[in-house]
């Protein structure tokens, strides 16, 4: 029989009111709410501050032997009305103390319009109250209620939320290709309009309901009962409708978002490089963004047209001898730190990426880089007397990119060189134990890694026709790393979903960036605590997690005996 925990509960709600607190404090629930989710119904500010309640209504009650009700939505209730004392407190404080902006300059009245659904702090405080409580009781009540109905539905409201969130990107795709009419009646000013989000509701969650009672059965059977021929031939068709879905891609986004596009696939291109050396061989580079920064500068330096160019030379001559100088970086700042792991390792490759942004904005080198002012007029590359000028242009040169670093990436981790990488990162004695020359090793994971990089820093100056010092400082090196920690380590598939969640969606929400560096280390100390392994994990990692988690089971379960 369930009982009712009054201190888990008081004490979980808590914590999620001052989480919600801190977040109205800063700003962010402020900032957000200038994007309607469902127009002129919910926006994304109150979606950021009304999932405290739901979320800990339903973290007091998971876990537990549900047996009775009335306990468990007790329990998700109280959770959510004390996540709303601290913002009451906060609304009762600003009624005291009218001064209180001038030490927390975001509690305008704007945020207090927010926080009390217009009503005065008094009446609003007591109605925001109500409202946490009663979504803490819908956060308990998805756990109460059998799978079969909690599961779609919860996915419903998600998938909706996500789908108002993104309206402009999808008004964007959808303005070409429906009338003007329909797009009034699917989308509103801002956000989408509430008949569009009561429908996607309806659909989504009656369309995963039936999937999971009948849908997926039906195609588990129907996927068991092919032969091989058929199987490999269903893999083909995939394949080849992806293919044809990314060359066609550009043409379906428009230009705003073939932009955000390119900027991801330099990131995944960048990605695949440190990879290699942090996901495959375990070795912390935190100055990645040098080799970034080689690339670009060697491209601007043999092709531009300014004081500083040689000239003369073409974007696909200047291109290897980019990638060649970066890979010789890679090898030179791998020498001396060969003996190096772990901390030490990450200290001394920082320290590289430092000198190379400190060299770029000196006067030793501005004759030949021009220090702080860059270098200007990097022609744009033409092919066949066809010049790339546009976003859609250059998607192309980035997608052939990626997918040659791909290939490659795919071919080292299933060759003696890969297997010889993933050993040196378990450890480095045995490997040398077993035969595996360190040395070498090393080597040739900086080299190939930073060859990566160069490849998209040279894309990248032609890509803007000019480069500057700034743009290769040490958060190009925390973002790298930070989207192959989110994807999973040593995953390929992993790095794209780590460029899309990282760079993408803050892409999508730019007039949010003042809140991006909080909302990624928040992102990485949630994978951290729930998900490791990543998003989209290798199968080498997950199983060496797994054996984790069964070896320090095993010892908890000697450890009671």
């Amino acid at each position: 029989m369930a009982q009712l925990d009054v201190r888990d509960a008081i004490r979980k709600g808590l914590l999620a009111g001052v989480i919600a607190l801190g977040l109205s404090v800063i700003g962010m629930v402020e900032a957000f709410d200038q994007r309607d989710v469902i127009t002129d119904v919910f926006s994304l500010g109150q979606l950021l501050l009304f999932a405290a309640p739901a979320v800990v209504g339903f973290l007091v009650v998971k876990g537990r032997d549900i047996r009775a009700y009335g306990p468990a939505l007790i329990s998700g209730a109280l959770a959510g009305v004390f996540a709303a004392i601290p913002i009451f407190l906060l609304l009762m404080l600003t009624l005291i103390y009218p001064g209180l902006r001038a030490q927390l300059v975001n509690v305008s009245p704007t945020l207090i319009g927010i926080l009390t659904f217009g009503s005065g702090q008094i009446v609003g405080g007591l109605l925001l109250t109500a409202v946490m409580g009663v979504l803490g009781l819908v956060g308990a009540t998805t756990h109460v209620i059998p799978d079969r109905i909690s599961d779609p539905l919860v996915l419903g409201v998600g998938w909706t939320l996500l789908i108002g969130v993104l309206s402009e990107v999808l008004l964007n795709i959808l303005r070409p290709l429906l009338p003007r009419g329909v797009l009034r009646f699917l989308f509103g000013t801002k956000g989408i309009t509430l008949v569009t989000a009561v429908i996607l509701l309806v659909l989504i969650t009656v369309g995963i309901a039936w999937w999971r009672a009948q849908g997926r059965e039906r195609y588990q059977k129907r996927i068991a009962a092919r032969s091989a021929v058929q199987v490999a031939n269903a893999r083909r068709t995939s394949l080849g409708a992806g293919l044809l879905l990314l060359l066609v891609l550009p043409f379906i986004l428009g230009t705003y978002l073939t932009e955000v596009v390119d900027n991801v696939g330099l990131y995944v291109l960048m990605g695949l490089g440190l990879n290699i050396v942090v996901g495959f061989a375990g070795l912390l580079d935190l100055g990645y963004v040098a080799f970034f920064a080689i690339g670009a500068y060697m491209m601007g330096i043999l092709t531009s047209q300014g004081d500083l160019g040689v000239g003369g030379i073409s974007f696909w001559l200047a291109l290897p001898i980019c990638v060649a100088t970066s890979t010789i970086a890679g090898i030179i700042l791998g020498t001396p730190v060969l003996r190096m792991r772990g901390d030490y390792l990450a200290i001394v490759t920082l320290g590289f990426g430092e000198i190379i942004r400190v060299l770029a904005t000196s006067d030793l080198l501005k004759p030949v880089i021009g220090g702080a002012q860059g270098i200007l007029q990097i022609p744009k590359p033409e092919i066949f007397g066809f010049t790339i000028l546009q976003p859609q242009h250059f998607y192309y040169v980035i997608l052939a990119s990626v997918f040659l670093a791909l290939f490659i990436s795919s071919r080292l981790r299933d060759s003696r060189l890969g297997r010889q990488w993933m050993s040196l990162r378990e450890d480095e004695d045995v490997a040398e134990a077993m035969g595996i020359h360190l040395v070498k090793t090393k080597l040739l994971a900086f080299g190939i890694g930073a060859a990566f990089s160069g490849l998209a820093g040279a894309i990248f100056a032609a890509r803007l026709s000019s480069i500057f010092p700034h743009s290769f400082n040490l958060l190009i090196s925390i973002n790298v790393l930070s989207l192959i920690i989110v994807g999973g380590m040593g995953s390929l598939p992993g790095v794209v979903v780590g460029a899309l969640v990282l760079v993408g969606l803050p892409e999508l929400l730019r007039e949010f960036a003042e809140y991006r560096l909080l909302l990624y280390g928040a992102l990485l100390i949630a994978m951290m605590l729930r998900k490791p392994d990543g998003l989209w994990p290798s199968p080498v990692r997950r199983r060496e997690l797994k054996a984790e988690e069964q070896e320090k089971l095993m010892m908890q379960a000697e450890g009671l005996e």
